[in-house]
Formats: C-alpha cells, structure tokens, sequence
C-alpha cells in the first residue's frame, strides 16, 4: 500500500465545511471527509509548525520541550523549535529500510533549511523557495515600492515589516495563478506522483505552507469572501493583541486568509484528481492535516500568541483515508494528536512502530477497535505555555502553572468566560495531573 500524506500549515477547524462552517468554500476537503474517518476532536501536541512537524515526523512527543536551545540567531526563538534530535528516527527512514520510495515536497520556509534534517530518509525531496523571510531574490525599487499596499503594525511591527520586504521581493512579478506557492506545492507534488507510480510502493508528503500568513491571494479568491475594501491590505497579523487593528480591517484579514484557504482547496481537489487519475486511490492510504489555527480578534488577539490557547489555535483538522473505503464518512471524537501520524501509517502497513515512538496507531478506529491508550485527556505546549482539556474542562497557563485560565466546554464551547478564578482546584488539578503527568514532572525553563 502506497501512503500520502497532505500537510496544511495554519488550517483552522471552524474553516472548513467538512467541520460545520457553511459560508467558506472547501469543495475538495468535504469531498475527501466524506471518503475519510474524520477527527472531530484533533490537537497538536506542540505548537507552531516545526515543533508540530517534529512530532509528525517522528511519533515522538516534542512537548515538554527538554533540551532546547537556539540554534542560531536567525532561528526562531520558541522553545521546541529545533532539528529532530539524531536519535530519534524518522517515518520516511523507517519505510526506507522497507523498501519504500519516498518523495517531500513543501515551500514550508524552515524545513529546506539543512540543520533542521526534515528531509533524512526521503530519495527524492523539492523545497520550494520565497514564503515569508526566506533570503531567495534581492530587494528592488519596484518590490519595496509594494510595502505602500501592506498594513504593518501592531506589537511585531519590526519583524512583519522586514519579513514583508523580503517577501515583496520574493513574489515580484508573479502573474498566473500557478506562479503563486499553492499551486506550486500541489503542481510539483502531481509531478512526484507521476515519478513515484513506476516506483511503488512510494510514501508522498505534500507539506503547503498557505493559508500561513502573509495572505496575498488572488482577487478572484478574496472577492468571495469581501468586496469595497480600500486601504492597505492586512497581510500579515503581527502575533499580539489585536487593538491595533480596526473591525472593517479584521474582517479584511480574515476575507484574505478565507480566500488562501479556497485557493488550497482549491489545489488540493486538482492534486486528488491527478491521485485518482493514475489509478492510485485503489492502493494509497492518505492522511490530511493541519498543524495549528490562526487568530483573528477573537479573545483580542491576532495571530498565534502563546497565551491565548483558544480554539482558533489549537483546533485542526485531521483526516484518514482507506483504500478500502473503511469509515467513510465515519467520525471519532478521540484525541487524535500529530504525533499519531507515524505510528498510523505504520499500523496501516503493518509495521510495527519502534520504540520511543508514543504516538497511537489510529488504523484500528477504522475497524470498530480503541487505540491501545484511552485518552480521557489531552494535553499541549506552545513555547512558555501549557494547553489541557477532558471532556468538560478546557485549561491552559503558563509553564509553571501560573496565569491559569478555565473554560466549561459544556457551557462555553468557544470558550469565552474564564472560571479559573472561581474554581481554581480544577485548573490545578488539570495542570498536575494532565501536563505534568504527560510530561513526565516539572516543565523545563529556558
């Protein structure tokens, strides 16, 4: 059996259709969920993209975030964000040794970066260049003439700013659609499916950066979802409080993420045709996912901000496809988790996982079994901040437990009204028998 597995970066839940939203157009997603066993209740372990993709990659839990340190000085500065540790193996090495061909594409800016070794195990690997501050062409006149088109501002302004330069000069000249990264990633993906169908059984990661900030797509998309704005365009959300932005210009971030979200759909759905027209879907297990969500004003914040835990963060979307057509259409409400994805793929193939490998093998939800580890709880880390809920409390705070907020999911499922203050047993209860106990006793700090 062949495995694809498809890698949204910043894909909300509440996004698709698939997941209850009736205004965004996501044909290709709620085609393939009606094909797929759906996850109603999915978490990251580890938030943002590279402690996540760590997680995917291994089966290894990233979070606590043990032994961190920056690797450079242009790294990213969060706790977790670091190459995948030389010990532990990876999925793609592990089908190597199984003989299978495996093909990564992604435009996902630090992942082409040598150090951080996503790439071990892969015969043939394409990082697409330019997303965000990626050094790929040199500024000119007419690209720094675009930052008059962007607004920049907020408690990042500094870095959004010099991001937006590098990318204004990265995506200078574009003119089709398909000059845009979506199209790019899927295109380049339908060309490694072509390659790889001489060479079953292959392992296929399509990994696509978008609908990540900054959101520039094409007006077509965007008039879909927003018309009559003027003004310069939100672009990016500089991670923070959002009082600095207006209402009319929040509701225009969010029209530009919801039309980057269409236009992956849309690629996708192109992606999946190529899949089926050579004759695949037959003998491909596929897996769909996102890493984490974005915030757009709600709770006051913009972008991912470590302390605001809230749905529109944490929430993604995860999806299994059988060959057989197993679960079709079928949902699970267990916490399924990034760090499942190996030991699934494995599972599926009939593999057993390695060990340190923690994650569960979800196959078996597709034949009426549990995973071995019931998961009353669920737990999650995001730099300095902790994440945990059950199935009536949600709870996140900081590493030590302090600043602890506490939403009843069962009255307040968008979690609006913190009770922690009048019910402070169970946000430490929570805080010492979810995170703590999953991490194995007291956080680190760095």
């Amino acid at each position: 059996m062949n495995v694809i597995l498809v890698i949204v970066d910043t894909l909300r839940r509440d996004h698709v259709g698939a997941y209850g939203n009736d205004w965004i157009k996501t044909p290709s997603l709620d085609a393939l969920a009606k094909e797929s066993l759906r996850f109603t209740r999915p978490y990251p372990e580890a938030i943002p993209s590279i402690p996540a993709r760590r997680g995917i990659h291994t089966g290894i839990r990233t979070f606590p975030f043990r032994n961190w340190e920056k690797w450079s000085e242009d790294d990213v500065g969060l706790w977790g964000w670091q190459p995948i540790p030389k010990y532990q193996r990876t999925l793609a090495e592990i089908l190597q040794d199984e003989g299978y061909y495996n093909l990564f594409v992604t435009d996902t800016l630090h992942q082409f970066r040598p150090f951080y070794d996503f790439h071990r195990g892969f015969q043939a690997f394409h990082f697409i260049r330019g997303q965000e501050r990626d050094f790929f062409r040199p500024r000119t006149p007419a690209s720094e003439a675009k930052m008059d088109q962007a607004l920049i501002g907020g408690p990042s302004a500094a870095h959004a700013e010099e991001i937006m330069r590098q990318y204004f000069a990265n995506t200078l000249g574009r003119e089709r659609e398909e000059d845009w990264f979506t199209p790019q990633v899927f295109m380049k993906g339908m060309e490694f499916l072509e390659a790889a169908r001489e060479e079953q059984p292959f392992f296929l990661v399509v990994d696509n950066y978008d609908p990540h900030e900054p959101w520039d797509p094409p007006e077509k998309y965007v008039s879909l979802y927003d018309e009559g704005y003027s003004g310069p365009e939100p672009v990016t959300s500089s991670s923070g409080p959002s009082d600095w932005l207006t209402g009319r210009q929040l509701e225009r971030m969010q029209a530009l993420y919801s039309a980057e979200v269409t236009m992956m759909d849309r690629w996708l759905g192109n992606f999946l045709d190529r899949v089926h027209g050579l004759g695949l879907l037959e003998n491909t297990l596929l897996l769909f996912l996102s890493d984490h969500g974005h915030a757009f004003g709600e709770h006051g914040y913009a972008g991912k901000v470590p302390a605001a835990l809230y749905p529109e963060l944490t929430d993604i979307t995860f999806l299994i496809r059988h060959p057989t057509g197993k679960m079709a259409g079928g949902t699970s409400d267990y916490f399924a988790s990034t760090h499942d994805v190996a030991p699934t793929i494995l599972g599926a193939l009939g593999i057993e996982p390695p060990p340190p490998m923690e994650g569960q093998d979800l196959t078996v939800l597709l034949d009426g079994g549990e995973p071995e580890q019931p998961r009353a709880h669920f737990s999650a880390g995001y730099h300095d901040h902790v994440w945990s809920r059950d199935e009536r409390y949600a709870m996140f705070a900081r590493y030590d437990g302090a600043e602890a907020k506490l939403f009843d999911l069962n009255e307040d499922p968008d979690m609006d009204h913190d009770i922690a203050g009048s019910n402070p047993d169970v946000a430490k209860r929570m805080f010492r028998d979810y995170v703590l106990a999953d991490a194995g006793g007291p956080l680190p700090s760095y």
